[in-house]
C-alpha cells in the first residue's frame, strides 16, 4: 500500500492541490494497485514489441520501459487539470480510464545509426501495428521536409530534443494496449539521456549549464550529419569498387580474347592486326 504523506512529499505535491482539484486519494490508490497487478503483463508486452523491432535490419538497439507506479500517480495528478479542459470539470482519472488516457505506460525506444534509416523503420512500424498518432520532435531550424511530406505532425522543441514518437495499438489479450515507440539516432539518444538526467536531478538548470547543453545538442546534430555523409561516401566507394571489379573482369576477358586471336590460324594476319588494334583501343 502506498503511503500518502511520503508520496506527496517525494513529488512536492501539497494536500491542498488534491483538494483544490477535487482529486480523490482513494481513486489514486485504486489506480496504483491496478497497475501494479498489470505491470508484469506490460513488461511481457513491451519485450514482445521490442523483439519484433529488433528484427529490422536498420535497428541498432531497442530499450523497453514500463512506467513506475508512483510516476504514474504523479502524472495522473499533473494531467488532471488538462483532462478537465478536454472532457469537462467532472472528469476524474479512474481504474476504468487511466490506461486509455496515459499513453506512455509502456515505452519502447528504438535507436538507429544513420538519420536516413528512419524512413525504413517508420514504414515497418506502420506496417506492423495500427498507429494512432505520430509526432516528430525537432530542434528549431531542422529540416522537416520528410515529415511534412508524410503528413506527420512536427513539434519544435526549444530544448533541442529530437525524436519521432508513435502511439500504437496492440492486443496481447482481448484488452487493447497503447504503447509509445520513440525512434531516434544514436547521437540523439546520447544527448537526450544527458538532458533528461540533468533536468530530473536539478530543480532548475543554471544558465551556464543550459548553454552547454545547447552546445552539446548542436554537436549531436552535426554528428548526425557527419555520420550520414560518411555513410553516403562509404556507399559511393562500395559502388566504385563494384564497378572496378566488373571492369577488371571485362579486361581479363578481352585479354583472353586477344590471345585467342593471336594464335588462331584461321584468321589472316591483316585481320588479326585489325581485331587486336580494336581490342587495345577498348583496353586503353
Amino acid at each position: 500500500m502506498i503511503n500518502k504523506t511520503d508520496f506527496l512529499n517525494s513529488y512536492n505535491i501539497s494536500e491542498n492541490f488534491l483538494i483544490e482539484n477535487n482529486i480523490n486519494w482513494n481513486d489514486l490508490v485504486d489506480i496504483y494497485e491496478d497497475f501494479k497487478n498489470y505491470r508484469k503483463s506490460y513488461e511481457t508486452q513491451a519485450e514482445l514489441i521490442a523483439n519484433i523491432l529488433r528484427a529490422h535490419k536498420k535497428v541498432h538497439s531497442v530499450k523497453t520501459r514500463v512506467k513506475d507506479e508512483e510516476h504514474l500517480l504523479e502524472k495522473v495528478i499533473r494531467k488532471t487539470p488538462d483532462r478537465r479542459k478536454k472532457y469537462g470539470e467532472d472528469f476524474n482519472f479512474t481504474v476504468s480510464n487511466y490506461k486509455q488516457e496515459i499513453t506512455d505506460l509502456l515505452g519502447i525506444r528504438v535507436i538507429h545509426i544513420f538519420k536516413e534509416d528512419w524512413k525504413e523503420i517508420h514504414d515497418f512500424i506502420s506496417l506492423m501495428w495500427r498507429v494512432n498518432e505520430i509526432v516528430a520532435n525537432v530542434r528549431e531550424g531542422d529540416n522537416t521536409k520528410q515529415f511534412e511530406e508524410l503528413g506527420i505532425e512536427v513539434c519544435s522543441r526549444i530544448s533541442g530534443y529530437r525524436s519521432v514518437h508513435y502511439l500504437i495499438e496492440s492486443y496481447p489479450t482481448t484488452q487493447k494496449v497503447i504503447s509509445e515507440i520513440q525512434v531516434r539516432t544514436i547521437f540523439e539518444e546520447g544527448y537526450g539521456e544527458i538532458d533528461h538526467q540533468l533536468r530530473y536531478s536539478l530543480s532548475e538548470i543554471p544558465e551556464l549549464l543550459e548553454q552547454n547543453l545547447m552546445l552539446l545538442n548542436r554537436i549531436a546534430g552535426s554528428s548526425d550529419e557527419m555520420a550520414s555523409l560518411i555513410n553516403m561516401l562509404s556507399k559511393s566507394f562500395d559502388e566504385m569498387d563494384i564497378r572496378k571489379s566488373r571492369l577488371d573482369i571485362k579486361k581479363e576477358k578481352l585479354l583472353a580474347l586477344k590471345k585467342k586471336i593471336e594464335v588462331n590460324k584461321e584468321i589472316s594476319d591483316t585481320k588479326k592486326l585489325e581485331l587486336i588494334r580494336d581490342i587495345d583501343e577498348i583496353l586503353i
